[in-house]
């Protein structure tokens, strides 16, 4: 590779991160570890790299030591993996300094990169890696990387990281406050509405936005990236699962969805993609707790990572960008310990059960009438189960305590859901 096309990718960069505006978020790195940091693309994760290199600075470190370079800059075109030592020579070209800092964004673009990166790590090189696909982190690839880098997952902003970024105070006295809630509210909605893309949040165009990063994902992340032939099949599956969100759903049923549109696929074909939207970053599930194993990953309920890009395929769907926004922030917290838990023989039927909490929360636009079903649902599964603890309802707005048989269910507003 090109020593002075690399100087110009290293130096450029630079001045992006010297000049860049940091949000602090709910993000912390150790000193001296490597780590890779995975997630949905623009959630994010360069911006902390960009804050990572501007604190080395801060400690002491000269800018040349800081040697980054992100893979998708066109200038890097025909990289391959036999071009990385090149990096390391520009680098030693750059800095006199003993200690050299690697930053290396969406580094998943280039084939064999873990060998590049286990070599570096083996030779005591601080090493800081994005991506945007979870294969990153599959056993395959930990085993080359021989445990040298910690894992982190970065998802778009929460809704505290919101707030921080649009300047919306949420202290304890900001909640007790009349205008100041009205204000957290507001931002609640527009939070539940679109997401928590950084870049999207201070637009007046949030959707167009919203609307690339979805193409980006689908295109380059799964349809390119996992050579997919029949582009229809999974535009459709990705539509109608976003339309199930609430409701669990049967890869068969899934392909015979698509097939009633005129389109061919399979339930093999459906088992597939969803995976490669999971690894892309763009769903997760949740599983039945009680279900047998196939059952349990036959049948799984979705969620998309983000609200807004599920805001693209509903048309006054309220209830659903409601759960999922509690589905991301219980994923965010407990990552794959959030189950949900349907039996048919009790009836009992709790949207979300994380068993290290013993926490079961239900979720519902407005109690009104539905107030008898979802507190049934909860207090059966409270006789029934040991170790619950904490009884929950979220919904949009209401917000107060009920008291039956024994047992004590927090009903919530969605904004102290997310900020508790």
């Amino acid at each position: 590779m090109n020593h002075s096309i690399l100087k110009k990718v290293i130096y450029d960069q630079i001045e992006v991160i010297q000049n860049a505006e940091i949000t602090p978020r709910d993000y912390f790195f150790e000193k001296n570890v490597n780590y890779i940091l995975v997630g949905l693309r623009r959630s994010g994760k360069s911006t902390l790299l960009y804050k990572i290199a501007k604190d080395l600075v801060a400690a002491g470190c000269d800018w040349s030591q800081i040697i980054y370079v992100n893979f998708e800059d066109d200038r890097l075109l025909g990289f391959t993996k036999d071009d990385f030592n090149d990096i390391v020579e520009t680098a030693y070209e750059l800095a006199d300094a003993k200690d050299i800092y690697y930053f290396f964004d969406e580094i998943q673009l280039i084939d064999g990169w873990e060998h590049f990166a286990r070599r570096m790590a083996d030779q005591k090189k601080r090493i800081y890696i994005t991506g945007s696909n979870a294969k990153m982190l599959s056993s395959e690839m930990s085993s080359v990387l021989g445990g040298r880098y910690i894992p982190k997952m970065i998802m778009p902003f929460s809704f505290s990281e919101a707030l921080d970024y649009k300047k919306v105070t949420h202290d304890d006295a900001a909640l007790l406050t009349t205008s100041k809630v009205a204000k957290i509210r507001r931002s609640c909605h527009e939070y539940v509405s679109d997401g928590g893309f950084p870049e999207a949040l201070l637009l007046s165009n949030k959707r167009e936005y919203i609307k690339s990063v979805y193409e980006k994902v689908l295109l380059g992340d799964i349809i390119e990236r996992e050579q997919v032939k029949n582009k229809m099949a999974l535009r459709l599956m990705i539509k109608k699962i976003a339309e199930t969100v609430m409701h669990e759903v049967s890869f068969n049923t899934l392909a015979g969805n698509v097939k009633a549109t005129g389109t061919k696929t399979s339930t093999d074909s459906m088992i597939e993609y969803a995976s490669f939207a999971e690894n892309a970053y763009l769903l997760f599930r949740t599983r039945n707790y009680v279900s047998k194993f196939a059952e349990k990953e036959s049948v799984p309920r979705f969620y998309f990572y983000d609200n807004g890009i599920l805001s693209l395929f509903l048309v006054d769907k309220t209830s659903a960008l409601l759960e999922n926004v509690v589905a991301v922030n219980l994923k965010r917290r407990y990552e794959d310990g959030v189950y949900y838990f349907k039996s048919k023989q009790t009836g009992i039927d709790v949207d979300f059960y994380i068993p290290e909490k013993g926490l079961a929360i239900q979720v519902a636009y407005s109690l009104g009438d539905a107030e008898e079903r979802e507190t049934k649902s909860l207090l059966l599964f409270a006789q029934k189960t040991e170790g619950i603890k904490k009884l929950i309802i979220v919904t949009n707005e209401e917000e107060r305590t009920i008291e039956k048989d024994g047992y004590v269910i927090e009903v919530l507003p969605v904004y102290k859901f997310l900020l508790s």
